[in-house]
């Protein structure tokens, strides 16, 4: 049982832009490519920052309103920086937050929400650009066919994890939600086994009804 990498999921032909890169070319890039940022290179082909329509926007809010009805909006010291900016390095969001190519995608994930960024430049050991993850490459898992699903929680999870025969938990997939069904010996497997299942790639949800012939869970005086 893993889960899918970012080496998997990433675009590998990435539009990148330099540091002294025009406003103007940064923004035909995005234009042209199809893309809503680029991550801005050194000359070692090393992540310093990433440009994004975000940044570029900031010129745009920054100018006057000719009719007077949208009023110029108060800029912290940073965004009229970037607002005034003509190349990436003044626009790009710096330091650049990166991936390695063979983490999970739990860690990409978690990663992004802790920084609050929409993608991750990925690099290799000499800290060089591999390729781009974006929030939409992380939640392709949850387009894994359902079959496939039930494939790997039957003899990855349930099988060569748990040790559990295919006669004793019956597992059904239906558009990523998880049913288990059958029985175990023990009850405390049974929050094992959801939550393993729960961890696959794709699971949208996991319901257990999953029955046990023994309680090995010992009863605290509050159950009395």
């Amino acid at each position: 049982m893993r889960h899918r990498t970012v080496a998997e999921l990433m675009t590998r032909d990435v539009v990148r832009a330099r540091r002294d890169t025009p406003f103007k070319e940064i923004a035909r890039l995005l234009a042209e490519n199809d893309v809503t940022a680029v991550p801005v290179v050194d000359e070692m082909d090393r992540p310093a920052g990433v440009v994004s329509e975000a940044d570029l926007l900031r010129k745009s809010a920054d100018q006057a309103d000719p009719s007077g009805r949208a009023p110029v909006p108060h800029l912290e010291a940073w965004e009229r920086a970037k607002a005034e900016g003509s190349r990436a390095e003044d626009l790009m969001s710096a330091p650049a937050v990166c991936a390695r190519p063979e983490w999970s995608v739990v860690e990409a994930a978690r990663l992004m929400e802790a920084q609050h960024v929409k993608r991750l430049p990925v690099v290799d050991e000499t800290e060089r650009l591999l390729g781009i993850v974006s929030r939409g490459d992380l939640l392709r898992i949850f387009l894994r066919r359902d079959d496939a699903i039930r494939d790997e929680i039957t003899h990855d999870v349930l099988w060569r994890t748990m040790g559990l025969a295919p006669a004793e938990v019956t597992v059904e997939v239906r558009e990523g939600r998880v049913d288990l069904g059958g029985s175990v010996e023990f009850r405390s497997l049974i929050p094992i086994v959801e939550r393993l299942c729960r961890s696959v790639d794709g699971v949208v949800s996991v319901a257990g009804h999953i029955s046990y012939r023994s309680d090995d869970i010992p009863r605290s005086p509050t159950d009395d």
